[in-house]
């Protein structure tokens, strides 16, 4: 492939330049479903879980307080991390996968562990992948009764002793440990780089293999990436991504953490999200490379309803802090995440960047930071924040950020104005798109520099600001790309920017 050959051909010249001591290791850990307001240091005055290891990170790196993952749902933010483009851009217009889905990642798409891989990498993963592979299936049998994707299937024909394909092991990652989805979707059984481990009755589909226990899920992504971390030797710099099962549903925090925050399950399970953290941070920190390794941790998106909000705000606990809405939303709440980075020899302890990055800027960032020339057909909506580390101006070609809801209902952010297509949250926040008022205005304008709640609606004071906002978004969607380069192609003929029916 095209891209493959470019980047060989940049190999040579670019690691002349950045040497294996040079280039940092890599932990990227993502969570799943922790919201703004979830880490106490981001929201000193309204949260209310207790998260020192996180705390700690901000206060030996940096806390970025304007960063959006590419989807308020889970799938469409993991193809983003993974390939520095935005999921909408691929076949699935809303909603996520499934544990027994096919893949949404091409076979010739450059992913981010391809490219460090190419750059004298290792790379790992260990945790939920959610991105579809192909299970192996029994000989002359659907891979199950009824829809593909269910799920939870009442009857599947997988064979649980064959080889899985273009799964994480085809897709860049030298090693995998992990599950195909999230753990309140059938299958649940563990992954080792292409083979199950252990078997599950195609009867019952959603009962787990032998020895899974969904509880212990979380502690053993904790105890691989540790495991995997301590193997390292420094001589060859690695990659290892940890998308982690919590504090999504179900909310199954183990019996020591049971209590510990006060606040109910939803407290307890972060809390022990925070310290499978930590246990990660201690395992960089005894290592000889603790100076150069990059410690990343964000969130797919904001926090869900399963955790009950309501109940966590009369507690006195916001998860989504001084920001409306919360998980599949368009509003801030549903995108803007915790995003802190800790890295001894390239951040200043201490520091904070204002600037809006973008979770599908990781892959640029790794180019940068890997020495690494990004082909032309790669990371197409990928902006390096390398230079924010050392606390200069972010040099893009992007000229905004687009925002995605779990329906597909678009936004376009661009400085302090924030352009929704929606006339209430695009997601599971009232009112939604079904519950608004008949008359409502067709689509939202707010000025997040005043009015980071939105609150104020200026989608009709400010039309002029509205037309160019929706403007660019048409050009970044027409072009298959929003930074400079070469035209590109989406994956689907047309993508309908105003689901209410404009």
């Amino acid at each position: 492939m095209l891209h493959k050959i470019l980047l060989s051909a940049a190999v040579g010249l670019h690691l002349a330049m950045a040497s294996a001591a040079e280039r940092p290791n890599i932990v990227y850990i993502l969570a799943d479903d922790m919201g703004y307001g979830d880490v106490q240091c981001l929201n000193p005055e309204r949260g209310k879980i207790a998260t020192p290891h996180m705390d700690r990170l901000a206060a030996e790196g940096m806390i970025f307080t304007d960063a959006h993952s590419t989807s308020s749902v889970c799938t469409p933010t993991r193809y983003g991390v993974l390939t520095g483009r935005y999921n909408w851009r691929t076949h699935l217009q809303d909603g996520v996968l499934w544990g027994y889905s096919e893949p949404l990642i091409a076979a010739d798409r450059l992913t981010v562990p391809g490219l460090l891989k190419e750059q004298g990498y290792h790379t790992a993963m260990v945790g939920k992948w959610h991105l579809g592979m192909n299970l192996p299936v029994l000989e002359g049998k659907p891979i199950m009764d009824g829809a593909p994707d269910s799920r939870k299937p009442k009857q599947t024909h997988i064979d649980w002793k064959g080889e899985i394909k273009n799964g994480p092991v085809d897709r860049g990652f030298d090693y995998l440990y992990g599950i195909s989805a999230s753990l309140d979707m059938a299958p649940y059984i563990w992954i080792e780089n292409d083979r199950f481990i252990g078997v599950v009755d195609n009867g019952q589909p959603s009962k787990p293999a032998a020895d899974f226990k969904k509880d212990q899920v979380l502690p053993e992504i904790g105890r691989k990436t540790v495991e995997y971390i301590a193997k390292q030797d420094g001589e060859k710099p690695f990659f290892v991504y940890v998308p982690l099962t919590s504090p999504h549903t179900p909310i199954l925090p183990t019996k020591e953490w049971k209590g510990k925050s006060g606040l109910g399950s939803y407290g307890d399970f972060q809390m022990q999200t925070d310290h499978v953290i930590g246990e990660i941070m201690k395992a960089v920190d005894a290592s000889k490379f603790a100076d150069n390794t990059l410690v990343i941790v964000t969130a797919d998106n904001g926090c869900s309803k399963a955790a009950k909000i309501d109940r966590l705000e009369k507690q006195g606990h916001f998860p989504s802090a001084q920001f409306r809405g919360s998980k599949a939303d368009l509003w801030e709440g549903g995108h803007r995440v915790p995003f802190i980075v800790r890295w001894p020899k390239g951040v200043k302890a201490g520091s904070t960047s204002d600037q809006t990055i973008c979770l599908t800027d990781l892959m640029a960032t790794c180019a940068e930071l890997s020495g690494a020339s990004l082909p032309d057909d790669a990371g197409e909506d990928s902006v390096s924040f390398a230079p924010a580390l050392k606390g200069e101006p972010i040099v893009s070609t992007r000229k905004g950020t687009i925002h995605h809801s779990i329906s597909g209902h678009f936004a376009y952010r661009e400085g302090k104005w924030k352009l929704l297509l929606a006339k209430g949250s695009g997601g599971w926040t009232s009112p939604t798109e079904k519950q608004v008022e008949k008359g409502a205005l067709e689509a939202q304008l707010y000025d997040l520099e005043s009015d980071p709640g939105e609150t104020k609606n200026l989608y009709e004071s400010h039309p002029e600001v509205a037309a160019r906002l929706l403007k660019q978004l048409e050009s970044d969607v027409s072009r298959g790309r929003s930074t400079d380069g070469a035209a590109a192609k989406n994956d689907v003929a047309e993508i309908n920017l105003w689901k209410n029916g404009k």
